[in-house]
């Protein structure tokens, strides 16, 4: 999915946000994972919250974790808000998380008989085992936190959040005469790193992925609708007990795939038109993102050839050029991004990139991120490529979710066909 235009040997080492593997042992530990069900992984919670304790050591830092509303999220559900997923791995809504530098505690409500006849039971702060399926030695109910955030503030002069959300008005409000301060930054460079556990759900989320589009590719044909094709694909990731789509499906052919985050999925499609199907799965709370492009009726034109081909050459470029030291931003040092241009100026066709090379991919599709810091083993980023000619009414992109190794990188959605002649091979009826 387009984010806006703007071995050798065993080894392991642990830090405190999680290790970083050789290419061996990525191998090993994702194939005993694979018999392991995958909501059981344990994940380093508590390690994730002391680190931002130690980044964010001068002061107090506050998440609200999802509140349950009314029929406003019949729609939708409710999903957990994600940096407070990943500091707790608390999934009900209505918690609030208090950490500074000597203390950390979860703010839970009371249980509510009312709200159990509609959403069902929930956690209360006095059940007797809470802090063993928390995680947290304290946990307090939601009315005690002013009391307290009053006791950290008596202590620590700056208060953090998650910017640009409704806690940034509630804690000036609550404190008004601090500076409240972004904690999304230090957030962030700890979520671009992943464990072998996030691995192994992206990679999860990749697989069905992948045999959502090759459903799709066994449908598509000339007088059906792009909907259509997403109900498929939708159902397949329904049916392997993902929650959701990672973001909306993407099925755009012929000129709507000129229009990067096209949506409505309302055309129908003809013969001769590309389809553009960047479509993928959120499995297990990680997402995974996925872009292939194919021809309706089986075959490419000749310049459908042509432009296919010099994407992929592009995406092919970039994949093999990422490693540790490489970046996706655009007009810095060992740029990914200025590879794929480059390719593309050779062919007289930079100007009809329009989009960023990649982004990094984790519980969300678009994984909050520090654009300019240099890729590390163990980041999982796309590497998504396109042509956009309007003129022509054809777009093309394809995009692939890779690991970054100590030594390279390992294409996780690699089963799925790219090859011009595998796509029409595997469409052959």
């Amino acid at each position: 999915m387009i984010k806006g235009s703007n071995g050798r040997g065993l080894y392991l080492r642990l830090d405190p946000v999680g290790p970083a593997y050789t290419e061996p042992v990525w191998m090993l530990v994702l194939l005993l994972l694979a018999v392991i069900p995958l909501i059981g992984a344990e994940f380093p919670y508590s390690a994730r919250r002391e680190a931002v304790r130690t980044q964010l050591e001068d002061g107090v830092t506050v998440l609200w974790g999802v509140v349950e509303q009314g029929s406003g999220k019949q729609r939708s559900g409710v999903f957990q808000e994600t940096n407070f997923f990943y500091l707790t791995g608390w999934r009900e809504p209505g918690a609030i998380l208090l950490l500074d530098p000597s203390r950390e505690i979860l703010f839970l409500p009371r249980r509510s008989a009312e709200s159990a006849k509609w959403t069902g039971p929930k956690s209360a702060p006095d059940d007797d085992d809470i802090a063993a399926r928390s995680g947290f030695s304290q946990v307090q109910p939601v009315e005690h936190f002013e009391k307290e955030l009053r006791v950290s503030l008596e202590r620590f002069p700056k208060v953090y959040a998650l910017a640009g959300t409704p806690a940034t008005g509630r804690l000036k409000q609550l404190a008004p005469l601090r500076d409240v301060l972004n904690a999304q930054p230090a957030i962030a460079r700890l979520r671009m790193r992943k464990t072998v556990e996030e691995v192994a759900r992206i990679q999860h989320a990749t697989d069905v992925t992948i045999e959502a589009h090759r459903a799709a590719w066994g449908r598509v044909s000339a007088g059906l609708h792009e909907y259509q094709i997403g109900a498929t694909m939708a159902a397949i990731a329904l049916e392997r007990g993902c929650e959701r789509m990672a973001y909306a499906p993407i099925i755009a052919s012929g000129p709507n795939a000129v229009t990067l985050h096209y949506w409505p999925n309302r055309r129908r499609m003809d013969s001769g038109d590309l389809l553009l199907m960047d479509v993928a799965a959120e499995c297990s709370g990680y997402a995974s993102d996925v872009t292939r492009t194919i021809p309706v009726n089986g075959r490419f034109s000749a310049r459908q050839r042509e432009l296919y081909d010099i994407v992929l050459a592009a995406q092919k470029a970039v994949v093999a050029a990422v490693k540790p030291g490489m970046r996706l931003s655009r007009g810095t040092v060992n740029s990914l991004y200025e590879i794929a241009l480059q390719h593309f100026n050779r062919h007289e066709l930079g100007q009809y990139f329009t989009h960023g090379i990649g982004h990094h991919v984790g519980l969300d599709v678009h994984d909050p991120a520090d654009p300019l810091q240099p890729l590390e083993a163990g980041m999982v980023v796309t590497v998504e490529p396109g042509l956009y000619l309007p003129d022509e009414g054809i777009g093309i992109r394809i995009e692939d979710v890779v690991l970054v190794t100590e030594t390279g990188v390992r294409v996780l959605s690699s089963a799925l066909p790219k090859e011009p002649v595998e796509i029409e091979k595997a469409l052959r009826r």
